[in-house]
């Protein structure tokens, strides 16, 4: 049988039953930590989660939260109970591969759409999809297939999968180069880009590749090696990613229109066996070049800005998470220069999957693991 058929069943078996919260009692604090700015208390709210992947919030308060291996949760505020959704698309849960991220549509309230990013698979191997639903109570119904990148490729990693919507309205979704490399600069491939569309699926006109010849025209960047962080920065509407690099080389880029991010061609890192990527070179003519550079790399995943209230002095900072060594950075902006770089939370709750910024000015975290938790980071003094 294969991984998505088993996620679908299992999913199905359990679609809208309530249960108590399966991990440690919700509320449970972790510990409190000293940062530079702010102290800190670590809550687990909820537990027992199978390799969880994104989380979004709903305007009652509860949370959306995506597990890789393909089923779709509704945790309440407190974390207490959870329920499964059905009617979730059948995924390629293999390797890197499954149910990925979750966002609500900018008119959420009045139509009640979501958008799940997905590894799909195809007659020759897998994609990386993009889907928008309906919530209706505990299901989605009204799937819509928005897009599959082409073309399929074997194997289990790099599937990116992070979707920001832009103040237009218009949404971009993050597509991993699949281990494939050279794609990455072949604009007729989808791999190693990020690609922009309207809400149902449609190309944008000002696409800056629509009248280019043999070009993928959904494509909006490219260079792109495996990106699993994406968010808007609200100072300048411009959707900020970071993605992985190969040993060392991990990149914050502020994606932008046309632009070529240079995989595989430099690179700050080196491949796995010790040898150059590429021309061996961090830069080169014609190659826009990262604003915040990991080397050694620290594995990031999750990303947001810190836009709320209970953390005063994080106003305007990027939050990042790491898997590699399981901590939680908070980058410093001028403008767009990253200027300095705080690491907390080292080895204290996990490898951090997903980072966002609740409703309540609390930062929430998703820790990737079998077992996963929902952590709240809230003022230690409130």
């Amino acid at each position: 049988m294969r991984y998505g058929i088993l996620a679908a069943c299992i999913a199905a078996s359990l679609a809208g039953f309530a249960v108590p919260n399966g991990g440690a009692a919700a509320e449970e604090v972790i510990g409190v930590f000293d940062t530079e700015l702010h102290r800190v208390r670590a809550v687990e709210v909820a537990g027992d989660l199978a390799t969880p992947w994104s989380l979004a919030f709903l305007p009652d308060g509860s949370m959306l939260v995506t597990e890789r291996g393909g089923r779709l949760l509704r945790l309440s505020a407190d974390g207490g109970t959870r329920r499964t959704i059905s009617g979730v698309p059948e995924v390629y849960a293999y390797g890197q591969g499954g149910l990925l991220d979750v966002v609500l549509d900018p008119d959420f309230g009045q139509n009640r759409l979501i958008y799940l990013s997905y590894a799909a698979e195809g007659s020759d191997g897998a994609n990386t999809r993009l889907a928008r639903v309906r919530l209706t109570g505990d299901r989605l119904e009204e799937l819509t297939v928005l897009f599959d990148a082409e073309p399929d490729h074997e194997g289990g990693q790099h599937f990116g999968g992070r979707i920001a919507f832009l103040p237009d309205g218009t949404l971009t979704l993050g597509v991993g180069e699949r281990g494939q490399k050279m794609p990455a600069q072949d604009l007729s491939d989808h791999t190693g880009s990020v690609v922009r569309l309207n809400r149902d699926g449609s190309i944008p006109k000002d696409n800056p590749f629509v009248t280019t010849p043999r070009a993928r025209p959904e494509i909006y960047s490219y260079g792109h090696r495996n990106p699993q962080g994406a968010a808007l920065n609200p100072a300048t509407g411009e959707v900020w990613l970071h993605e992985h690099g190969p040993r060392g080389g991990d990149e914050v880029n502020i994606v932008r229109a046309g632009a070529n991010y240079g995989w595989p061609l430099v690179s700050h890192g080196v491949n796995y066996d010790g040898t150059p990527v590429g021309t061996g070179q961090a830069t080169a003519p014609g190659i826009t070049d990262p604003v915040h550079v990991w080397v050694p790399s620290i594995a990031p995943s999750g990303m947001a800005f810190y836009t709320g209230d209970a953390f005063p002095k994080w106003q305007g900072n990027l939050l990042v998470g790491a898997l590699k060594f399981q901590l939680l950075a908070r980058l410093t902006l001028n403008g767009d220069q990253v200027v300095s770089e705080e690491r907390f939370l080292e080895g204290a709750v996990g490898r951090i999957r997903d980072v966002r910024v609740g409703p309540d000015g609390f930062v929430y975290l998703l820790t990737d693991a079998r077992n996963g938790r929902l952590i709240r980071l809230e003022p230690a003094d409130r």
